[in-house]
C-alpha cells in the first residue's frame, strides 16, 4: 500500500469526526443561547438598579442641601464628597468650629444676664398746662360795683324814663369793653361823649357822659380800656351811663342782662 493511501482517513473516522463536530456545534449553540437568556434577564435588572440608585442619589442630594441650608452637613454626605476623607474632615472641622463659636458666644452672653444696665429713669411728663379759665360772656364796664339811677326811673333831667343804669364812679375812672367787639365813638348833646361797642350778635353797649376816649374806633377785646368816666352832656356830675340795645331793638334793662351773664353790678 502506498503511503498516501495510509494517511487518508477512513469512512468510519470521517463519520466519527462529523459526529464530534456536530456535538461541539450543538454545545456551542446551547452555551450561546444560555448567555443570551442570561443577558436578557440581567440587563433589565441592571437598568432598574440604575434608576433606583439615581433616585436614591437624588433624594440624598436634596436631604444634603436641606441640611446644609439649616447649617448641618450629614457626616455620610461629607464622606461621599471626598473618598479620601478630606472633605469629611473639613466639614466636620467646620461644624466643630461652629459649635465652639456658638458655645463661646453663649458663654460670653451668660455674664451679661446679670449685668444688663437698667434703663435710665425717664423724666415724668411735664404737667399739662392748666386750662385757661372760661371767661364770662361779659365783664363789668367799671371796676367799682354799685348803682345809682336804675332803668325806667322818671326824673326831671330826662324827657322820657331812664334808658339805662348809672354807675356813680369818680371822674377819670377806666371804662372797659364788656365783650369782644368793635368800637365807634360820637358826640350827642344829651349823652355827651359816647363810645358804642357792637358785639358779635349785633347787641350794642352804649357808654355815655365820658370825659375822653382811649380807643376811638376798631376791634377790641373783652376787658380792654376804651375810655374814661366824665360828666359831659346832660349830666349833674361824674358817672357812667350804661345802656344795652339788642340788635334791631331799643334799650333794655341792663341789670337782668348782667345777671343772665353771671354778673351782679349792685
Amino acid at each position: 500500500m502506498a503511503p498516501e493511501a495510509a494517511a487518508r482517513p477512513t469512512r468510519a473516522e470521517l463519520r466519527l469526526a462529523a459526529r464530534e463536530q456536530s456535538r461541539a456545534q450543538r454545545r456551542g449553540a446551547a452555551k450561546a443561547a444560555t448567555r443570551t437568556a442570561l443577558l436578557r434577564v440581567a440587563l433589565p435588572s441592571v437598568a432598574a438598579l440604575g434608576v433606583a440608585a439615581a433616585a436614591a442619589i437624588t433624594v440624598q442630594g436634596e436631604a444634603d442641601q436641606r441640611a446644609q441650608a439649616a447649617g448641618r452637613v450629614p457626616p455620610q454626605a461629607a464622606a461621599d464628597d471626598a473618598p479620601d476623607g478630606t472633605a469629611a474632615r473639613t466639614t466636620a472641622q467646620a461644624a466643630a468650629d461652629g459649635d465652639r463659636t456658638q458655645a463661646s458666644r453663649g458663654d460670653a452672653r451668660q455674664p451679661l444676664a446679670g449685668t444688663q444696665p437698667t434703663e435710665a429713669p425717664t423724666a415724668p411728663p411735664a404737667p399739662a398746662p392748666a386750662p385757661e379759665p372760661v371767661r364770662p360772656k361779659v365783664v363789668m364796664p367799671v371796676a367799682q360795683h354799685g348803682l345809682g339811677e336804675l332803668f325806667g326811673e322818671a326824673g326831671s333831667r330826662w324827657a322820657n324814663r331812664h334808658t339805662g343804669i348809672d354807675f356813680p364812679v369818680d371822674g377819670g375812672s377806666q371804662v372797659m369793653a364788656v365783650s369782644d367787639g368793635t368800637i365807634r365813638t360820637q358826640w350827642n348833646p344829651f349823652y355827651g361823649y359816647m363810645s358804642i361797642l357792637k358785639m358779635s350778635d349785633g347787641t350794642e353797649a352804649w357808654y355815655c357822659h365820658l370825659r375822653s376816649y382811649k380807643i376811638r374806633k376798631g376791634p377790641v377785646k373783652q376787658g380792654d380800656v376804651i375810655a374814661f368816666v366824665g360828666s359831659s352832656g346832660n349830666s349833674t356830675g361824674p358817672h357812667l351811663h350804661f345802656e344795652v340795645r339788642p340788635a334791631g331793638s331799643g334799650p333794655i334793662d341792663p341789670l337782668p342782662w348782667f345777671l343772665a351773664n353771671g354778673l351782679d353790678p349792685r
